[in-house]
């Protein structure tokens, strides 16, 4: 029969809040490691969302696993309008140079190619967009093509839901290279292209890190981007908002000036203040977890231990969970193993020599 004992490490002090505004529809403000929500404005509010739409795109070609094939462009970009890379029929380029021209220059020639390539046909192509968003509990997006134009229905999206995925993404490598680059050149078997990034923010804010522009008649402006300072790592997200890169830039230093990274868990050994069922043991936590805080809520964190007392448990074994509290709200948990203490039982050599190393 299993028990279970909690023990509470807790610490209270009053929590500032502090204001913020933008003039976007809808805004927000998302730490990317934790999706904790810094500042929100209408977050869930149904939009056209342009081209930003483009990456779910980028990251949907990026996981097909065909970045190094050589794509010939075909007669589907006869439908591409507005920004483009100027890409043509016939010519050979590899998936990932049309990458760099999507995210860099929101090619809508390039977003069809793509599609077209990796889904086989654009509609499959939608289709997987939308089973990804799905995937990462973007509830409240519907994709209907891979540019972001507002051709027959476009696409919807909220500001959360951008940044849902905006986060997803940047946990891919290859997508943090691509966004964070200010300035590409390729050459194909018909065109030399040099593309600089339409994201005004990578190159006059240091702590730029990527994005995606966007525009159309209904949706008006839309923007997404990231920033990272000191390991606190940000995305902002704004849905029609005519002043969006100062937004985007006075939301990043709100982050920064007010938010710090702390680590709340480290990994390997954890010490359970109070703990005796299991005196002559020890225990070890996998992961570490880091989030940040303001300085007020660094001393109001509560973490809260939950231990089975069995005595069936083996070294190793999970044996219960940390959960942990910031302003008496659940951020995380972690599973707790039991690590049985070795007992150091020397031999009859070790212990004779000992005694001559301690009688001298």
């Amino acid at each position: 029969m299993k028990k279970m004992v909690v023990l509470l490490i807790l610490f209270l002090i009053p929590m500032k809040t502090m204001a913020l505004e933008t003039s976007a529809t809808a805004s927000i403000l998302m730490d990317t490691d934790n999706n904790r929500i810094l500042y929100a404005n209408n977050i869930h509010k149904v939009r056209s969302i342009a081209s930003i739409s483009k990456i779910m795109t980028a990251i949907v070609a990026i996981e097909s696993g065909k970045l190094d094939e050589t794509v010939t462009v075909g007669d589907e970009i006869k439908k591409a309008y507005g920004s483009g890379i100027y890409i043509q029929i016939g010519e050979n380029i590899k998936l990932l140079d049309l990458l760099y021209g999507l995210m860099l220059r929101s090619g809508n020639d390039a977003a069809l190619t793509i599609a077209s390539y990796v889904g086989g046909n654009v509609d499959e192509f939608v289709k997987k967009m939308n089973e990804k968003a799905q995937e990462i509990g973007m509830k409240n997006t519907v994709f209907n093509n891979p540019s972001g134009l507002d051709q027959e229905k476009g696409n919807y999206s909220t500001a959360y839901d951008m940044a849902i995925l905006t986060s997803y993404a940047m946990k891919n490598e290859t997508y943090r290279k691509i966004v964070s680059t200010k300035n590409y050149k390729v050459k194909t078997n018909m065109n030399f292209y040099s593309w600089i990034n339409k994201n005004k923010l990578l190159h006059t804010y240091k702590y730029s890190t990527g994005g995606k522009t966007g525009f159309t008649e209904i949706a008006r402006r839309t923007l997404v981007t990231t920033a990272s300072k000191d390991g606190v790592n940000l995305v902002a997200v704004t849905l029609n908002d005519g002043n969006d890169f100062n937004d985007h830039k006075n939301m990043f230093e709100y982050g920064f000036n007010n938010y710090t990274n702390y680590t709340i868990l480290k990994k390997g050994d954890i010490d359970i203040i109070g703990e005796s069922y299991y005196f002559d043991n020890s225990f070890y936590i996998k992961n570490s977890f880091n989030y940040i805080l303001t300085p007020d809520e660094k001393e109001n964190i509560k973490l809260k231990f939950i231990l089975e007392k069995s005595t069936n448990k083996k070294n190793d074994e999970k044996i219960g969970k940390v959960i942990v509290y910031v302003m008496d709200k659940q951020v995380h948990e972690e599973d707790i193993y039991l690590q049985e203490k070795k007992h150091n039982k020397k031999n009859i050599l070790q212990k004779i020599i000992d005694w001559f190393k301690n009688d001298k």
